[in-house]
């Protein structure tokens, strides 16, 4: 007889049953946990993807420098990344955008508020929604404290989406003209030059 096998004459446990009203904190609890949870895949994806030295163990040996030479760490900054990185990278985003930031402040698309549901393809859309990304990630995080997610709002969200959808930003002419968007197709920023 295993542990978890009940004792010969006992009856079954009763279900757990949760109140409707503690439902919404759980939920809360549960989609905050996920978001974590995603951010320390990406966390994990970056660590595992880092290159290691000649080696291939990742140590450094005495005597090659390595104390003085500085690791050149992987760009952080999306404009910086090229190929497979930038790829990657934008699927993350890509997954944030569409989860997390429009359902929640995705508002009504109009001529004074305008969105492009190909904004990867607008190269300043994707700067700017990256950069929001990773504030996102820094700012929702245990280690900011309570006053993360308010520094957030004020500080990064509200200039972003300010910028992004103000009747003269990058979706202007997707949303007012359909038959000329202003979609500047880039596979990657190499194409911009910008990539290291």
């Amino acid at each position: 007889m295993s542990e978890s096998d009940p004792l010969p004459g006992a009856s079954e446990p009763e279900p757990i049953r949760i109140p409707d009203e503690d439902l919404d904190d759980l939920v809360s609890a549960l989609n905050r946990t996920m978001a974590e949870v995603r951010q320390h895949g990406v966390i994990l994806d970056r660590l595992g993807s880092e290159p290691d030295d000649e080696t291939g163990s990742g140590s450094i040996e005495p005597g090659t420098g390595g104390e003085d030479a500085p690791e050149a760490a992987p760009p952080l900054f999306i404009l910086a990344m090229g190929g497979a990185q930038y790829a990657a990278e934008l699927a993350e985003l890509s997954f944030w955008v569409t989860h997390i930031l429009l359902p929640v402040y995705g508002r009504e698309i109009g001529s004074t508020r305008p969105w492009c549901a190909r904004w990867p393809e607008h190269p300043e859309a994707v700067a700017r929604l990256h950069a929001l990304w990773l504030a996102w990630q820094q700012l929702t995080a245990a280690e900011a404290g309570q006053g993360g997610p308010s520094t957030w709002h004020r500080d990064h969200l509200d200039h972003a989406i300010a910028q992004l959808r103000s009747p003269d930003g990058p979706f202007a002419a997707c949303t007012t003209s359909p038959s000329r968007p202003a979609h500047r197709v880039l596979s990657t920023p190499d194409q911009l030059g910008l990539a290291a």
